[in-house]
């Protein structure tokens, strides 16, 4: 079979592989004995190396809705399926999903493979905490269920595993009750970096919570910034007009990116024209309104391809998380970016809550997502990064990472060790493999 040529959603690196897709499950243990190694790939939103591999088996063809439990919101689907396929399917039911991510174009086993988080993670927690169970075919051709009970170290290393531990072919996880598809929105104005950490916490009894950063500004509105903050809207908070169909899923408004731009345009003076406007959009300190979910919890899906945006090669998103005590990494990382004058267009603060999984990326302390183009001399400005976040306790999102040494994973992931024996027992020789599993040393 003639190889293609593949990316995730940063376009960076891009890889030959020999693709297969499936649409019954008796199809997989014949693929995986033929392919080695192989690695699942659902609609390549992860953004780095996680899902790439000379050998891959796309899960879009198995994306059929196997149970739902209107009654008390439990969702049972093949894990080809996509978050927006479920959100058509649940929202007219009046349920939503119990944690998303900022694009809905993920397949459900993409989000248990990353264990997403959302702005909800310091109230609810990330995805593998609503998960009852689901089926991983190993790398032997076995079949095996898993839950938080049953083959419980399976289950911990499948979630926030990158794929590693196996074929994600089913998940059955609970849904979050809503009387409409609205959220009401708060959006407050924060002058600099100190002033929304403190709104943070002011705030934090609010269900969603998500900040943009100014992360070029220095002086006085350093990491000045817009504090986003969200309820599910109840029937009576809505407009006469809006009640009228309370959980009517939201008109589908897309546009596509076109082409992808010239490197040049991509700039610390575009960086600040952008920052500038966006900042000064909110006339007024505090807005409070009502709006669809989409525009709530996924911006950006709006525009079609847009990782277009950033040119041929590509770009990195480096997402850290630090200790809620380390404030003072947040403020040295915005520093070295500022000084260097490699402003990201999206520069997203949260804050997560406790989690002490086995692999999975959150925990307890704020999270910091920025985006990069690829260009001379990035990846030797983003180990600097790492150094920093390193001093401070922090570690890398494994689902965002595209170039990350294996020293910076080793020294971040405590159970690093316990995650590599649960792969040897469930997939012994690494039959399931990825280009970031090696390049991380986790898979050699």
């Amino acid at each position: 079979m003639m190889k293609k040529r593949i990316a995730n959603w940063g376009n960076y690196p891009v890889v030959e592989t020999d693709e297969k897709s499936f649409s019954f499950a008796d199809q997989l243990p014949g693929m995986i004995k033929t392919a080695a190694p192989v690695i699942a790939r659902g609609n390549g939103r992860c953004y780095g190396d996680a899902s790439l591999e000379e050998n891959t088996i796309s899960t879009l063809k198995y994306d059929k809705v196997l149970s739902f439990d209107t009654e008390n919101g439990v969702f049972e689907c093949q894990s080809g399926i996509t978050l927006d396929k479920v959100l058509e399917v649940i929202v007219p039911h009046g349920w939503f999903l119990p944690v998303t991510p900022g694009t809905k174009f993920i397949t459900i086993g993409g989000a248990v493979a990353s264990d997403v988080h959302g702005k909800n993670h310091h109230v609810d927690g990330s995805f593998s905490a609503h998960i009852l169970e689901m089926d991983i075919l190993l790398g032997n051709g076995k079949l095996l269920s898993c839950s938080a009970s049953l083959n419980s170290d399976l289950f911990w290393a499948t979630c926030g595993g990158m794929g590693l531990t196996g074929i994600i072919t089913r998940v059955k996880f609970n849904l979050k009750k809503i009387e409409t598809s609205y959220i009401k929105q708060k959006q407050v104005k924060a002058e600099n970096l100190e002033e929304v950490i403190r709104l943070f916490d002011e705030y934090k009894q609010y269900t969603y919570s998500v900040a943009w950063i100014d992360c070029l500004k220095k002086g006085k509105n350093f990491g000045r910034s817009i504090l986003i903050l969200g309820e599910h809207a109840k029937k009576e908070e809505l407009s006469e007009k809006k009640a009228l169909a309370p959980l009517q899923l939201p008109k589908k408004r897309q546009i596509t990116f076109p082409f992808n731009l010239p490197s040049f345009v991509l700039n610390q003076f575009t960086v600040k024209a952008f920052n500038f406007l966006y900042y000064g959009k909110n006339f007024k300190r505090e807005i409070n309104n009502v709006v669809s979910y989409e525009p709530f919890f996924y911006p950006l899906d709006a525009i079609l391809q847009w990782n277009r945006g950033y040119g041929k090669k590509g770009f990195v998103q480096y997402q850290f998380v630090l200790p809620l005590e380390s404030k003072q990494g947040l403020v040295e990382i915005l520093t070295c970016i500022s000084d260097k004058g490699l402003g990201s267009f999206l520069a997203v603060l949260k804050v997560f809550g406790k989690q002490d999984d086995l692999i999975s990326f959150p925990k307890e302390g704020y999270t910091l997502a920025l985006d990069f183009p690829v260009r001379k001399n990035l990846f030797k400005f983003l180990d600097e990064l790492d150094e920093i976040v390193l001093k401070y306790g922090g570690r890398i999102y494994l689902s965002k990472d595209a170039r990350m040494n294996p020293d910076v994973f080793w020294r971040s992931y405590e159970n690093a060790n316990k995650f590599i024996d649960v792969l040897k027992k469930y997939n012994p020789g690494f039959k399931i493999n990825s280009l970031q599993g090696r390049r991380l040393n986790i898979t050699q």
